[in-house]
């Protein structure tokens, strides 16, 4: 059930993709600001509150339906599981950022590469070179599959089915949104419930993908960067992503100007501040063609991730 609820799910998307700006998503925005104006005091429980109205403004009516579904039968469980799976996968919503920069910087179009990266991240990309832009596109894009689809698989398989992939994608949206970079004092209090729920919700589905990336690309050098370089972020989920799918790919990914601690320096002296041996240095640095091994990467742990649904899929089945 689960195998065919995303196989479908992953089918109507290649056809019809699912708009970033969509209803369901600006309803959730929306909600969500409202709320934050609502309970925002400037202290962590009002978060905490606030987190779970917003989960149970979704998860509830989701569990409803879940449950009339089941009353109805097999079919209508199906089609609520394709369509929960459609609304929170999102494997195409920033696809074409991505492939279009691909695009620019393979024609040498460094100015329209800048600007695409920039609209799609968000951070001024001014001055950036080709290296860079490249670098970032494919931490953006290896965090944002994570989180908009492997994330969502693990969920699909647990024992909640739609209701763990709503609340999986609302817990992973709050804590962006309520944890943006340079938020007041207040905010930042406000927020810190919602990031450390996230946390734990998302600790299992980011050693899968880690996991994933090291088995469909270069294992030895995957597990290599991410035992020694993935605590080298602020933010351990990132870390691990990006070095894992860095060490798959023999790209390194993560800078020092960020901030943000690096997963693997980009050059000898700055391994020798930070006590690292030259040769411990994994990958070389990104390039336009790395966007193209970023593809290859992610679709191959799809396919591996496809390959361990349908496998468990069929033990249910037989049990």
């Amino acid at each position: 059930m689960t195998f065919f609820s995303i196989l479908f799910a992953l089918l109507i998307e290649q056809l019809k993709p699912l708009r970033a700006d969509n209803p369901v998503y600006a309803g959730a925005r929306s909600l969500a600001a409202h709320i934050e104006r609502s309970f925002n005091a400037g202290q962590a429980q009002h978060g905490r509150i606030a987190w779970l109205l917003m989960i149970a403004a979704f998860a509830v009516p989701v569990a409803l339906l879940y449950w009339v579904a089941i009353k109805l039968g097999i079919l209508a469980v199906l089609l609520l599981n394709v369509l929960v799976v459609y609304l929170t996968l999102g494997f195409r919503h920033y696809s074409h950022f991505f492939t279009s920069i691909q695009l620019a910087l393979n024609n040498g179009d460094e100015a329209t590469a800048r600007t695409l990266l920039a609209e799609w991240t968000r951070r001024d990309t001014a001055g950036m070179e080709a290296n860079e832009v490249a670098r970032i596109a494919v931490e953006t894009a290896l965090v944002t599959t994570h989180r908009n689809v492997f994330g969502v698989f693990f969920w699909m398989l647990t024992p909640l089915g739609p209701i763990g992939a709503v609340i999986y994608r609302i817990a992973e949206y709050l804590a962006r949104i309520w944890n943006e970079p340079g938020v007041s004092a207040e905010r930042e209090e406000f927020g810190r419930f919602a990031a450390r729920a996230f946390y734990w919700i998302d600790w299992i589905p980011v050693r899968l993908t880690a996991t994933a990336f090291a088995i469909v690309g270069n294992f030895e050098d995957a597990v290599y960067a991410w035992r020694n370089f993935a605590a080298r972020w602020q933010d351990e989920a990132i870390g691990i992503i990006l070095s894992s799918g860095g060490g798959a790919m023999g790209i390194r990914l993560g800078a020092p100007a960020e901030n943000v601690a690096e997963v693997i320096p980009p050059d000898a002296a700055t391994a020798d501040s930070l006590n690292i041996e030259p040769e411990a240095l994994v990958g070389e640095e990104a390039s336009a063609r790395a966007l193209q091994s970023t593809v290859g990467l992610v679709w191959r742990a799809l396919l591996l991730w496809m390959a361990l649904v349908l496998l468990l899929s069929i033990a249910k089945w037989l049990g």
